[in-house]
């Protein structure tokens, strides 16, 4: 006979959960984070800055992160900062209408991100740079919540002949997974950043490199011509660039572009699903 969606449903969700205890196991039985990076040579000098990052108190940060795993919360996100000195709901309502503006700026109130001025409203914390080391921490919460991984993002290393930030990196099982956390649109990603993240891979060597965009956006129409150049810089034969599914593409099925349609955590267990049958074949 023939399963009906609730019974698949219930499989897929004991098989889920078993991944994750096996994950669990496998995060006791192996080494640290820190030390499968040191093995590599890699000695870290700073991670998880706080100047720019805008989170709540902690009595508030369950709520923050299911919050923030909606995509139109984090570009509510980005607008409060683009106005952060000052501004009316009616110039943060850009991308969600009037009433969920109106829920959301009320939920940051509650939480302390917010506070009220003459004629509107302001962020509490200022200045910020950017929603970018935001970003870098609820990717990191999907990680460690949803999928048991030890995780640390904005991290620096001493003395590595590949410069810059690694945005975020994970224990994958016994080895490591690093992700290029990105929250402005196509339009302003430039060919030297595609270019810094392929030599931090080189030089990381990671088991999984993701690029990910946090943006609904086509991957096909620009971030996918740019890598594909890239690769013909580097390699006399270029992997191709493969898609596989969505806007989810891969290469040699170790490095991967992806956006945030239509979700980051479900993409995120895409491509885990998908390193780990490819590695049973």
């Amino acid at each position: 006979m023939r399963k009906g969606h609730a019974e698949t449903d219930v499989e897929a969700a004991d098989l889920r959960e078993e991944i994750t205890l096996l994950r669990q196991r496998l995060t006791e039985l192996t080494p640290p984070l820190e030390a499968l990076l040191r093995r590599r040579g890699f000695s870290i000098f700073k991670k998880e800055p706080s100047e720019d990052l805008i989170i709540p108190a902690e009595r508030h940060l369950d709520s923050y992160y299911e919050t923030m795993k909606r995509y139109s919360f984090r570009l509510f996100l980005r607008e409060v900062i683009k106005h952060q000195e000052g501004f009316t709901p009616g110039e943060v309502t850009t991308y969600a209408t009037e009433e969920i503006t109106g829920e959301y700026i009320d939920y940051l109130l509650e939480t302390g991100l917010l506070e009220r001025v003459s004629g509107g409203y302001r962020l509490r914390k200022r200045p910020v740079k950017s929603f970018g080391e935001t970003l870098e921490w609820f990717v990191a919460e999907v990680l460690k919540r949803e999928f048991r991984m030890e995780t640390i993002w904005g991290i620096k290393f001493r003395g590595r002949r590949v410069g810059g930030d690694y945005d975020l990196i994970a224990k994958l099982d016994s080895g490591l997974l690093y992700i290029e956390v990105k929250s402005s649109p196509p339009k302003q990603i430039y060919d030297t950043e595609i270019s810094a993240f392929w030599s931090r891979v080189q030089d990381l060597c990671p088991e999984m490199a993701v690029f990910l965009m946090d943006t609904h956006l086509r991957m096909k129409d620009k971030l996918v011509p740019m890598f594909e150049e890239e690769l013909s810089k580097r390699f006399e034969r270029p992997p191709a660039v493969e898609r596989l599914k969505a806007e989810l593409f891969t290469i040699d099925g170790r490095v991967f572009i992806i956006n945030s349609k239509p979700s980051i955590e479900g993409n995120i267990e895409t491509l885990l699903s998908y390193h780990l049958r490819r590695r049973c074949r």
